[in-house]
């Protein structure tokens, strides 16, 4: 315990040795200057003045201007101008066209047809060829077209043809014999299945026809078998459903595209499956469409 307090001692009595070393060393190297300032003639650090903080500008002497940069001019941005769409055109109301307007592409091409065989005058085989292309173009079928002509010419060897005004005339009476006197009521056989087939261009109301007379024979006992034979338009096979459901009879309609005698056959199979009606001794009444 002494040995250390006696080496802390020394410790002690070296840094103040040192101190005083280094004390006597700094004010002997100030008056060493001194001496040496005023053996040269210098003035010693305590005469020299202090420096001014700010140096006084020279008397004549113009001062710099700094101007301020110029603040940028923001322009503002344009106004942009929405323009109002123009009005919406007014819907397109379009008219169901009439039967006669329906038929009008094929009444201007038979008028064609008539126009050249009478600019022709003489009836000759050329003649003949272009009445059976007018008429199997106008739709009239290949089999009435062979009966009209046949009758045509049947008239012509009695004398009747002259000239291709009379040829028009002929042909026209033709047709409409053929048209006049038929039997146009529908008839309905007791004891087997009965077929009524509807035909026509779009639009003249097969299908209304066939919903009406579909609740009539329902209306007296008969079952009723509909046939949506038209498989080439999706909308016309809906249009019937929906009417067989109002009226209670039963539809048979096949996939989009397919073959309407399938459909027709299927219907048959129906109709004779379901037997006599419990009102009526009749067989059921199919109603196909094609």
């Amino acid at each position: 315990m002494s040995g250390a307090l006696i080496i802390v001692l020394l410790v002690l009595l070296f840094g103040l040795v040192l101190a005083l070393v280094g004390v006597g060393l700094s004010r002997y190297s100030a008056r060493r200057t001194r001496e040496i300032a005023e053996e040269l003639g210098l003035p010693s650090a305590e005469e020299i003045p202090p420096l001014p903080e700010a140096l006084p500008p020279e008397e004549g002497a113009p001062q710099a201007v700094v101007e301020a940069p110029p603040e940028p001019v923001v322009e503002a941005p344009p106004e942009v101008v929405v323009e109002a769409p123009p009005p919406a055109p007014p819907p397109v109301v379009l008219e169901r066209p009439r039967l006669r307007d329906r038929l009008g592409r094929t009444r201007a091409a038979l008028a064609s047809h008539v126009a050249a065989w009478r600019a022709r005058r003489a009836v000759d085989e050329e003649t003949w060829e272009d009445l059976e292309e007018a008429l199997v173009l106008a739709d009239v079928g290949v089999a009435t077209t062979g009966t009209i002509l046949e009758r045509v010419r049947a008239r012509m060897a009695q004398g009747a043809l002259q000239d291709a005004d009379a040829l028009v005339e002929l042909v026209k009476s033709e047709m409409v014999a053929m048209l006049d006197g038929g039997e146009r009521a529908l008839t309905v056989t007791p004891g087997e299945p009965n077929v009524w087939m509807f035909v026509g261009v779009n639009g003249v109301g097969k299908t209304t026809t066939i919903a009406k007379l579909a609740l009539q024979q329902a209306a007296e006992g008969r079952k009723v078998v509909l046939a949506a034979a038209d498989t080439f338009r999706a909308a016309a096979a809906d249009q019937l459903a929906h009417w067989a459901e109002r009226v209670g009879a039963e539809l048979v309609r096949g996939q989009e595209g397919a073959d309407p005698g399938s459909v027709v056959f299927d219907a048959m199979s129906a109709a004779t499956s379901r037997g006599p009606s419990s009102s009526s001794s009749t067989r059921p009444g199919a109603s196909t469409r094609r």
